[in-house]
């Protein structure tokens, strides 16, 4: 039986399907606590977090029997994988579980920013009655999205959106090719200048990277097509959201959902104080009831298998 450490929230099913072979500490507030968090490492074979433990040389020094970390997740910025590497120690994120979830997200925010629902309820809010301003705004319908980004959950993001009627348009330096075969539908791969000036709505599905960091900066925001939205449930720290909340104001872009910030918990957003056509949530694009229930079962029978019985 190996001592496995949950320091924050995972499902209860997962926590039977854990307990049922292996002791466990599970605190889901432990990662606020840093020395109580290597306090509680000294036996511990397993650990499961999230996004908020930092999970850094100095977490891995104060755990020398550690085997096995699972990340209730798909980004990995809060684990230090080469550390964890050079002690032998796997790491296990959750890909693929939350994507319908972040696909949802992302063709649902995209059609209520087209369609200017915020700022209508806004108005509507305010006493006003905007029915002709907003009467003429357009259909999603034969709009195109362009997807940068085209792994596992910008695929995903790409099925639903033709579902809807869109053009899927994408872009991956990773992806050699001129477009990829998608159950029955072609996705074109162009360039990143090519795709923003093609793209009504532009969606980011890119690990942060150092050569991601403020990818989307003034210059290239500049380049996405006049009245575009952008959507951005990838990583903060991709977009220069200063730069972007220029572009909103002016009104050279049409409007932006922003799930992820360059600081999270994100405390200071003046910046973006009185654009209308924003859509800003606390990192909460794959996290669903059922993505929850998805992403804790796959990590819990991973960490399982790994450590055996």
């Amino acid at each position: 039986m190996s001592y496995i450490l949950i320091s924050e929230f995972i499902t209860s099913q997962a926590l039977e399907t854990l307990r049922s072979k292996h002791a466990l500490v599970y605190e889901p507030e432990l990662y606020k606590d840093r020395p109580a968090l290597i306090a509680a490492l000294q036996n511990i074979e397993g650990l499961i977090v999230r996004n908020l433990t930092q999970v850094n040389e100095e977490i891995l020094a104060g755990a020398p029997h550690l085997k096995v970390v699972g990340r209730l997740g798909v980004g990995l910025e809060n684990i230090e994988l080469p550390a964890c590497a050079k002690r032998n120690i796997k790491v296990f994120p959750a890909t693929g579980a939350n994507s319908e979830s972040v696909a949802e997200y992302v063709v649902g925010a995209a059609v209520a920013l087209t369609r200017g629902f915020i700022p209508a309820t806004i108005s509507t809010l305010n006493g006003e009655w905007p029915r002709s301003r907003f009467s003429s705004y357009h259909e999603f319908l034969g709009k195109t999205i362009g997807i940068v980004g085209f792994g596992s959950i910008g695929r995903v993001v790409a099925k639903k959106a033709h579902a809807f009627g869109l053009q899927c348009l994408a872009y991956d330096p990773m992806l050699s090719g001129e477009s990829v075969e998608l159950d029955g539908f072609t996705v074109p791969l162009l360039s990143l200048h090519d795709l923003l000036g093609k793209s009504d709505a532009v969606t980011l599905h890119l690990p942060f990277l150092p050569e991601t960091k403020n990818l989307f900066n003034a210059s290239i925001l500049d380049q996405m097509k006049s009245g575009a939205c952008l959507v951005n449930t990838a990583r903060g720290g991709i977009v220069d959201e200063r730069a972007l909340a220029e572009r909103l104001r002016s009104g050279r872009l049409g409007g932006a959902a922003i799930d992820v910030f360059e600081s999270e918990p994100a405390k200071d957003l003046n910046h973006f104080a009185g654009i209308e056509n924003l859509i800003l949530t606390p990192h909460i694009a794959g996290v669903t009831h059922e993505s929850n229930e998805r992403v804790s079962q796959m990590i819990a029978d991973e960490v399982n298998q790994f450590l055996g019985a």
